[in-house]
């Protein structure tokens, strides 16, 4: 299935004057960690489909859904069935700049299935079904009706952490909303600077909060402090440079915004569960 792997970096390769790609999949093969700037929604339809994603296992059943956002490190073991694997490209979507509310649903993978909603479970079915049956159709709309089903989808994805975001921090709407947008602004910040010094103070400042305010805020709103999400990036930085061979561990603490090794190491391990060079080591056993 994968067709074009440069290192760990896969250039999905789809059809002329397209955007999307949908693999009917029943290989029984195993696909090597990888990564892609492109969307990824895996749906098995029959027997269970197993995805590693930095080093975790996401097993989705039978009519899940996986999602799976750009430039993630993942890969597959070789499992016998059936399952709808489709890829986008994301920069379609990540160019238009009132979209960036929606996207922020798309910040790690999430399988949906009942138990994660019922009715976003059967919304992302449907709306995996429904790409099935519009990329088959040839029709010269489709990529655009495509777009139109995900975008639903991340709307309601998005709406429904919103909800759980108002009830866990007891606010109303307008409230919600003022945060949507503020963080929106700070994570870009983050994202745009992390290989260098942040300190609270810039952040309050992009923010337009007090240091308190918005230290207490921001972990209300994120479900972790402002110092885990500046690491969380780091260390998903980090990842892609432990790719290279060439590339020494120390090289990678520094490139990545780690003042020391051993403040590298330990924050590696915490998120990771292991060191940098047994990471290292594991993409080296999978290639």
């Amino acid at each position: 299935m994968i067709k074009h792997l440069s290192g760990d970096y896969e250039t999905v390769e789809y059809d002329e004057k397209k955007y999307v790609l949908l693999h009917d999949n029943h290989d029984n093969e195993a696909y090597p960690i990888h990564w892609h700037s492109a969307f990824e929604m895996i749906m098995p339809v029959k027997n269970y489909y197993t995805v590693n994603i930095g080093g975790i296992d996401y097993v989705v059943k039978e009519n899940e859904v996986l999602l799976i956002p750009s430039g993630e490190l993942h890969s597959m073991p070789a499992i016998p069935g059936h399952r709808y694997i489709f890829q986008c490209d994301n920069s379609i979507l990540g160019d238009v700049p009132a979209l960036d509310s929606v996207l922020r649903a798309l910040s790690v993978p999430v399988i949906i299935n009942s138990e994660f909603d019922k009715e976003l479970h059967i919304l992302a079915k449907k709306t995996m079904l429904d790409i099935f049956s519009l990329y088959n159709s040839k029709s010269e709309l489709s990529d655009v009706r495509i777009y139109v089903k995900l975008i639903d989808l991340f709307i309601a994805l998005r709406d429904f952490q919103l909800q759980n975001q108002k009830s866990m921090m007891d606010c109303d709407d307008e409230k919600i909303g003022e945060y949507s947008e503020k963080f929106g602004t700070v994570l870009k910040y983050i994202d745009n600077n992390y290989m260098y010094d942040i300190s609270l103070e810039q952040l309050a400042n992009v923010a337009g909060y007090s240091k308190y305010h918005f230290s207490r805020i921001f972990k209300q709103y994120n479900s972790m402090s402002y110092l885990q999400y500046i690491n969380a990036r780091r260390t998903k930085a980090a990842e892609m440079l432990l790719l290279d061979p060439d590339i020494p561990i120390t090289e990678v603490a520094m490139r990545a915004g780690f003042k020391s090794l051993t403040t590298f190491n330990r924050i590696f391990k915490e998120i990771k569960h292991c060191t940098p060079t047994d990471f290292k080591k594991y993409i080296e056993i999978i290639k």
